[in-house]
Order: C-alpha cells, then sequence, then structure tokens
C-alpha cells in the first residue's frame, strides 16, 4: 500500500479551537498503532456537532480519532468511554462497526480523553432524500437502514456485556428528564413549543417497557455505506448510547419523514413524492423494520416522534451554547443550534396528534 494515499474527503486542517500537540500523541501512539513510526498526519474531520472527530494518515494504514471538545462541558456529556465501550462489545455481534484499536483516558496527552478506531471506505449519505445515491438503490438503502436497526435491537446486551451499560427501566421517563436538564443548562431564550412538551412528554409517556441498546442518534447520515453497494460496513457516533427502548430509536430514525424536504438545514422529506423518488414511506419503512426485528406493531408512535424531536431540538439547543462559548466542534454549530426552535414546534403539533387519538 501507499504511503501517499489521498485524504478522505471533509477533512480540513485542524480547527484553532481543537488544536493539541501532536508530537505528543505521536509519540503516545508509536508503541500502540501500526505505521505511526513511519509517517504522521492528522487532520479534523468537518461535520458532525458534539466530539471532535480527526483523520489520521499513520504510514499505509488509516485511523479515526475521537475525543472529548475542549472546554466546559455539561455533566454526563461527551462521554468518549462508554463510545468506545459499545464498539468494542459490538465486535463480533451481526451489527456492523468499526474495528476499535485504543481508548485513552488521560488528559495530559491531548487534553481530553480519545480513543482510535480504523478508518473506513465508504458513503455518509446525510440527506434522506438521497440525492447523492442513484435512483435505483434508494429505496434498498432505506431497506438496509431498517435492517441495521433490527439487527442493533436484536442484540442480548447482556451477553455481550453491557448489563450495567444503562439503567434497563423507564428509559424514556430518564430521558425526558434529562433532555429538559440539558435544556434549561443550555437555554440562551424562550422557546414557548419546549416548554409544552416539557409538560406534556412526562405525563403522556408508554407505561409498558422494553429494552434493547439504543444508538440515540440512529439515522442515515451515522451510517456508513459501501462505497458501491446499498450495504451498511458501519454504525458510527455512539456517543448516545445506552440501554432503552427501542422504540425511540426508531422514532428518532424516522423523524424525516416528519421534517420540511425544503429548509435549509433540515433535513426531512416533506414535500417530496416518495414513490416517484423510490423510498420507502414511512408505513413501509416500519413494517419492514417489524418484520426484521420479530415486532407486530409500533404503540403510541406519535409519542415516541414527539419525543424524538424534543431530544434533538435540546441537543441542537446546547449546539448554540457551545457555539457562543467558541468551543462547538464544527464552523456552522450556531446556524444548527438556531434550528431548535423549528424542531420543538414540529414536536409540540406531533404531541396534538397524539392527544388527538393518533397512533
Amino acid at each position: 500500500m501507499s504511503n501517499t494515499r489521498q485524504l478522505p474527503p471533509g477533512v480540513v486542517d485542524v480547527l484553532p479551537a481543537h488544536r493539541f500537540d501532536e508530537a505528543k500523541l505521536r509519540e503516545y501512539l508509536e508503541p500502540h498503532l501500526e505505521g505511526v513510526t513511519e509517517s504522521f498526519v492528522i487532520k479534523q474531520f468537518q461535520g458532525g456537532q458534539s466530539n471532535p472527530t480527526f483523520f489520521i494518515q499513520a504510514g499505509p494504514h488509516r485511523y479515526v480519532l475521537r475525543k472529548k471538545p475542549p472546554g466546559k462541558l455539561l455533566p454526563s456529556a461527551h462521554q468518549i468511554e462508554r463510545e468506545y465501550r459499545v464498539i468494542q462489545a459490538l465486535q463480533d455481534t451481526d451489527v456492523p462497526v468499526p474495528t476499535t484499536r485504543l481508548l485513552c483516558e488521560d488528559d495530559s496527552i491531548i487534553g481530553t480523553p480519545f480513543y482510535i478506531m480504523d478508518f473506513l471506505e465508504g458513503r455518509i449519505l446525510e440527506h434522506p432524500a438521497l440525492q447523492n445515491a442513484a435512483k435505483e438503490e434508494r429505496w434498498a438503502i432505506y431497506e438496509v437502514m431498517a435492517d441495521t436497526l433490527a439487527r442493533l435491537h436484536r442484540v442480548d446486551w447482556r451477553a455481550v456485556g453491557l448489563e450495567d451499560y444503562g439503567r434497563p427501566d423507564n428509559y424514556v421517563q430518564r430521558q425526558i428528564k434529562r433532555w429538559s436538564q440539558q435544556y434549561e443548562a443550555s437555554k440562551t431564550h424562550e422557546l414557548p413549543a419546549m416548554d409544552r412538551l416539557i409538560e406534556w412528554l412526562p405525563a403522556n409517556a408508554p407505561t409498558e417497557d422494553e429494552t434493547a441498546i439504543a444508538h440515540g442518534d440512529f439515522r442515515l447520515g451515522n451510517l456508513m455505506l459501501h462505497p458501491s453497494k446499498p450495504e451498511v460496513i458501519a454504525v458510527l457516533d455512539w456517543e448516545l448510547s445506552t440501554l432503552g427502548h427501542p422504540l425511540a430509536d426508531l422514532g428518532y430514525c424516522c423523524m424525516p419523514y416528519h421534517l420540511p424536504g425544503d429548509m435549509p438545514g433540515i433535513r426531512g422529506v416533506v414535500g417530496l413524492d416518495l414513490k416517484e423518488q423510490n423510498i420507502p414511506d414511512e408505513e413501509t419503512f416500519l413494517r419492514i423494520y417489524c418484520e426484521r426485528v420479530g415486532r407486530d406493531g409500533v404503540p403510541h408512535w406519535y409519542f415516541f416522534l414527539a419525543f424524538s424531536l424534543f431530544r434533538i431540538a435540546a441537543i441542537l439547543q446546547g449546539v448554540y451554547a457551545r457555539a457562543l462559548q467558541g468551543n462547538a466542534s464544527s464552523a456552522d454549530a450556531l446556524k444548527v443550534g438556531e434550528r431548535a426552535g423549528v424542531l420543538a414546534e414540529i414536536g409540540w403539533k406531533l404531541a396534538q396528534k397524539a392527544e388527538e387519538g393518533g397512533r
């Protein structure tokens, strides 16, 4: 393999806010990673709003480094160590994940804990309209997305050593409480729809409980697809994963079916002719998931959609607050954070549909 392979798309020089001592990192990695003694180049991936992510070319070998962001962080946020643990636990399951290489919890190397995994060649298609994919493969991409989520939810979390990865009960209520607190901690202005959701969600949460490994941010943009086939080769970005309710993951994955397709920065498909675009509608997607995971329906659907929009609105509010502090990991974090209000409004409308007796 050549040592002068092209850099992957989407990498830039390390941003000023995220610079660290690269020589110290290289010295630390030399005994642990192949190729580091030959040559060492580090760049930063643009995209993603939370944990800064870097590309490493070490001789002929290519790796990805994920670290916590610099600066003061919200309690329980950016738990790199948990992210590493779940990816490692899934190595021998049928859930596609990158190969992990090491976890460093020593702040003295680059300022925060970090982990390293193999870099994979593939496609990441951020927008659910799939305009960058061939029309004839779009249906299959949605199908493998549903199948991959079902594979994750079928994993025996006890058997893979994740029995203490989270509390296996009351996930939804605990998440509502957590993200309400995170939202309040990062609040910069009034969002009336968020206030309504914070009141409505705990009062309307399902009493039935289920437990699976919940990814927490399962969407197209966190799936690495094969370079030329509609096949998922890796699920990425496990920062929000825990033991939780599988329908929360499913609701989050299906948010684009309820988001506008013509609003900048909002990745939705409302307004698109899905049939003409060769994209399954929501009912079909749910049916595929249910068939693959082995369940006969999705109760409280509008609740889980409203809950998902509330969560992402709270997350984006945190991105916005970090951007104001100057340490968000993406240059467009300010714009992203400002979309929290739009998502909260849509979430509140879905909550009202649930009130009206929707499924």
